[in-house]
């Protein structure tokens, strides 16, 4: 059974080839796809054993997973995983995110960083280059998060604890279905409305989402959870 991992990336040199290494210790298959850096994203990633697709101009993460899961698709995944480039994430949950998705238990795995907070960040190459702040969730990321539950839910009717995740695994049949259209931070709310819409099997598992230095400077300020808002009431109009 083929696992493919596909990683979004924008201007993310500086740390995606510790991101590449760490997932390739549980999957071999890494598909990166640069969306339209101005750095060398891409040269790095593919030094560090990364398969590269590029876009020629900065579309956004939701159209740069469309794109990692249609090539995924193309190249045989039987399971796709969907993964940051930014180091928040353990590679270490892969095997447990993918593990009921193969048992054919779901259609769709979620990461869910709220199921287990009593998880410790784990050590590892990315943890001693970049301090990890806390185990914690910061305040406003925790707000922002939960005021997104609140919204999910009542626009979907899902019963899940963490609708911003971004580590997920999808069989081949569900990714085969999902068609990502809004090409921004939107798409996370969309993954969730086209999963209640097509009525496919779900599992949240916990993961740990580590909160570096660099992480909280490229997503976690003030104006990403506005943007997350924003994304939300963006989506619901224009589903």
């Amino acid at each position: 059974m083929k696992t493919v991992v596909v990683i979004p990336a924008y201007n993310e040199a500086k740390v995606i080839a510790n991101v590449i290494h760490e997932v390739r210790l549980n999957c071999p298959h890494v598909l990166v796809i640069d969306d339209g850096s101005a750095d060398d994203t891409a040269r790095v990633a593919r030094e560090a054993g990364a398969t590269v697709l590029r876009h020629a101009l900065n579309r956004g993460q939701g159209a740069a997973l469309q794109t990692g899961i249609s090539a995924a698709l193309e190249d045989g995944a039987d399971i796709i995983v969907t993964y940051d480039a930014d180091g928040q994430m353990r590679s270490e949950d892969i095997p447990a995110v993918v593990a009921p998705v193969a048992a054919g238990l779901c259609d769709v795995v979620l990461g869910s960083r709220f199921l287990n907070q009593n998880i410790e960040s784990g050590i590892s190459n990315l943890d001693s280059k970049f301090k990890i702040q806390n185990s914690n969730i910061p305040p406003l990321r925790r707000l922002t998060l939960k005021s997104a539950l609140v919204f999910t839910k009542l626009t979907t009717g899902l019963n899940i604890t963490d609708t911003h995740n971004g580590l997920r695994a999808f069989s081949r049949a569900a990714a085969k279905l999902l068609t990502l259209r809004c090409d921004r931070m939107a798409h996370a709310s969309e993954i969730l409305e086209q999963i209640a819409h097509l009525g496919l099997r779900y599992r949240e598992v916990p993961v740990t989402v580590r909160y570096t230095d660099y992480s909280m400077q490229k997503g976690q300020k003030l104006s990403g959870a506005f943007r997350i808002i924003k994304d939300l009431i963006i989506s619901s109009w224009t589903r």
